[in-house]
């Protein structure tokens, strides 16, 4: 398997509200699938970047509840995971109400995995004399095993393990100018599927026009004369509309990026609207779209699957630039350092503090940022290595982006949490 088809096979996936919340719903599934009778008691674990993003998010089907708590009380009621990441779609009303009340009578227990630096979920459905557990890791609804009545009777083989993580493995260790290559290596079948993350993500923002939100604002300010017209408020607008509608909990698709539904937003939607306008070829936006999947994934074998760092704001960005500059200027490594080091320079140290509502403000941030990143980068402006965390060359710039994270914020993911705890706590 090629190492575009890894990515997207990974990485890129149709996801039904925030993707840590319904991560909680499927494994939560899972588990109750393998009980032969209703589960009473759900025991929720998962890992700090889990915790902070299922905390304020709007689940869907859930009539406004937010959280990874209500998310996997209603996939241990619905104990059918065939749909995956999409199976809150299928959740109706009497589900939610069995759901609120398996938590009103205190038999759901959510802890955080302080010392898990990796995404991990690991969801427990009990009735009156038997238990099953639901494992995942590598990936959101990567299953890592499978336990009846404390008996594993499913682990993912060894040789699973390697092909999973494989592309995790291969990434850090090629030249980036060899990793852009391998991105732009399309079938018709990765352009189809390519497409149909256009269709599902433009689809998505046409649905969060009418949602009270940042797209609505940034939408009132052009009427006062506060914004103008041009590419830039045209391409904020819908990428905000995408993800208002997807904070707000409706439940419809959108195509991810990395496993995130909001860098899938940013990453696809940029290049391919601001493609578009700019007259750039369809086989040529697509390939952008390819090379964006791929540098988000890049950059996130550096930053971590759930960064103390804004995925959107970074990640996504920094992929999106890239995909515009490939647009104009072919894999132009000089012009492509300049827009990753542009979008660096411009927003490292930007924090994740949890999927929410504001979270579109950051992606809003994050797709001028790509914009302006990319745009100076084709005129040949880029900011110098000797600014700051920047490097000599893209990679080096993106390593050192992950150093800050991982070894410069070691206590902001841990803060955050604390924080989110004591809200909660103050208000029950």
């Amino acid at each position: 398997m090629n190492i575009l088809k890894e990515i997207l096979q990974n990485e890129v996936f149709p996801a039904i509200g925030c993707t840590e919340p319904a991560a909680c719903a499927y494994a939560a599934a899972v588990a109750a699938e393998h009980l032969d009778a209703p589960g009473h008691q759900i025991d929720l674990k998962v890992d700090v970047g889990t915790y902070k993003n299922g905390a304020a998010v709007v689940v869907p089907r859930s009539e406004g509840a937010k959280g990874n708590v209500i998310a996997a009380a209603m996939g241990a009621v619905m104990a059918n995971p065939s749909a995956r990441l999409e199976l809150l779609r299928d959740a109706t009303p009497d589900a939610l109400r069995q759901a609120r009340a398996i938590i009103d009578k205190g038999a759901c227990t959510y802890d955080c995995l302080p010392n898990e630096p990796n995404f991990r979920v690991e969801a427990t459905v009990s009735s009156a004399d038997r238990s099953a557990r639901c494992i995942l890791s590598q990936g959101h609804a990567s299953i890592e095993s499978i336990q009846q009545d404390g008996k594993t009777v499913f682990h993912r083989k060894d040789e699973r393990d390697a092909e999973a993580s494989g592309y995790h493995d291969k990434l850090p260790k090629m030249a980036l100018p060899d990793v852009l290559t391998a991105a732009i290596t399309l079938d018709e079948d990765d352009r189809r599927f390519i497409d149909e993350g256009v269709r599902m993500n433009i689809a998505m923002a046409d649905l969060g026009a009418d949602v009270p939100g940042a797209a609505r604002q940034l939408r009132r300010m052009h009427e006062a004369g506060l914004l103008g017209d041009d590419l830039f408020y045209r391409v904020k607008t819908r990428v905000a509309a995408a993800v208002d509608a997807r904070m707000a909990g409706l439940p419809y698709p959108v195509m991810t990026s990395g496993g995130s539904g909001n860098q899938g937003a940013l990453a696809i939607l940029v290049p391919y609207i601001a493609g578009s306008e700019r007259d750039v070829a369809p086989e040529c936006i697509q390939e952008s779209i390819a090379i964006a999947h791929v540098l988000n994934a890049y950059v996130k074998c550096f930053l971590g699957e759930l960064s103390v760092v804004c995925g959107c704001a970074l990640a996504a960005a920094i992929a999106a630039a890239g995909a515009i500059v490939y647009q104009h200027a072919g894999l132009d490594m000089p012009k492509i350092t300049h827009a990753v080091n542009n979008v660096i320079g411009d927003l490292s140290g930007l924090i994740c503090d949890g999927a929410k509502p504001g979270c579109t403000m950051k992606t809003v941030t994050g797709a001028d940022a790509a914009m302006r990143a990319a745009f100076m980068a084709i005129e040949g402006f880029g900011l110098s290595d000797d600014d700051g965390v920047l490097g000599l060359t893209a990679a080096e710039s993106i390593r050192n982006l992950g150093r800050i994270s991982i070894e410069g914020m070691l206590n902001v993911d841990p803060t955050v949490v604390d924080i989110l705890s004591r809200k909660a706590a103050d208000r029950t």
